[in-house]
């Protein structure tokens, strides 16, 4: 570092005004083509994972991402562009407006507004998922460009550990892709966790799902009160469909609770329904197609039930890290806490 101190005061001194051209050449020297495929390859293909990607070229790097949906328990799968796009911000800020939109066309009969049959108007649910499927299509089309314009290698592959420098990608037809990388970036994201009870994996959804679900929800319960499940229990509340949630032990755990409780209160304002302190034991799924779910109070021991439509389980996410072999890069892991 001294040599390289005494270099760049040196240089300022002779072409001051060029300071910030020198620093970028210099990183970019940092690199080298020669002894691997890549300087750098990102796991992963979200937010973080692209941003670090598009860095690293903007310095002189060559890179590749790697990024592979694994299907839902349901069956659900999506494109590049990582959870926000596609199973979070973006989809739940779009049904959000569409739920304050149909509020305010009920509201606004008590500014003047004839609004004819209130009772009728409804979500056209098909309508609804579609619009935010093609928004979200758009953003991972212009994702996949954007890595294009910036020499970027886009690898569909699900990436584990040979080695520290080795990757093997399992592409989407079962074939496997082997490359080297000087520099690897573990930024593979989560997925949710759902609840060791009978009829969690083969009917409940989560909010990997419910943005694309194929049928209207319907009368649902809602599994966990923290941001995911309470986020989708208001929109979906306020979209018509009855919508109760089962609280473990409090609601937005970690956020301020003079908060949390104003917003639970005008959940139940609007109509949610919130039992707390319970968990579930069971999801049945019944002749007519529906749910009987079942649930204990922690406190009371006392047992409920009831049918619904669909289960939306929001009990927390896992990181994605178990399956990336982590122990053939050098890389200790303790598993979950």
């Amino acid at each position: 570092m001294t040599i390289f101190n005494n270099f760049m005061k040196i240089y300022y001194i002779v072409k001051p005004r060029k300071r910030n051209d020198a620093l970028v050449f210099l990183a970019k020297r940092t690199f080298s083509h020669g002894t691997y495929d890549y300087d750098l390859a990102v796991i992963g293909g979200g937010s973080g994972g692209l941003a670090c990607a598009k860095e690293a070229v903007n310095q002189g790097a060559r890179v590749a991402v790697l990024d592979y949906v694994t299907p839902s328990p349901q069956g659900t799968k999506w494109g590049l562009g990582g959870t926000c796009v596609n199973v979070g911000c973006i989809p739940k800020k779009l049904m959000h407006q569409a739920a304050i939109l149909g509020e305010s066309i009920h509201e606004s009969v008590a500014y003047g507004w004839e609004v004819p049959s209130l009772d009728q108007i409804k979500i056209n649910w098909s309508a609804l998922t579609q619009a935010v499927q093609n928004h979200i299509k758009s953003v991972n089309w212009v994702t996949r460009v954007d890595l294009r314009d910036k020499k970027i290698e886009y690898i569909n592959g699900l990436g584990e550990f040979k080695d520290k420098h080795t990757i093997v990608a399992t592409l989407k037809n079962g074939s496997k892709k082997e490359l080297t990388a000087k520099n690897i970036v573990i930024a593979v994201g989560g997925r949710p966790h759902y609840p060791d009870i009978p009829g969690a994996l083969e009917y409940c959804i989560t909010s990997d799902d419910v943005f694309s679900l194929g049928h209207p929800p319907g009368k649902t319960l809602v599994v966990g009160a923290g941001y995911i499940g309470l986020e989708c229990a208001g929109f979906l509340n306020s979209l018509g469909y009855p919508t109760t949630v089962l609280i473990r032990s409090v609601p937005l755990r970690g956020f301020d609770q003079q908060m949390a409780s104003m917003v639970t209160n005008e959940m139940e304002e609007k109509g949610v329904k919130l039992f707390h302190k319970c968990v579930p034991l069971s999801v049945e799924k019944l002749e007519s197609g529906q749910l009987k779910a079942r649930w204990v109070n922690n406190e009371t021991k006392e047992q409920a039930e009831d049918v619904f439509d669909t289960v939306l389980i929001a009990t927390g996410r896992y990181a994605l890290t178990k399956n990336l072999h982590l122990e053939a890069a050098g890389v200790l892991f303790i598993g979950e806490r």
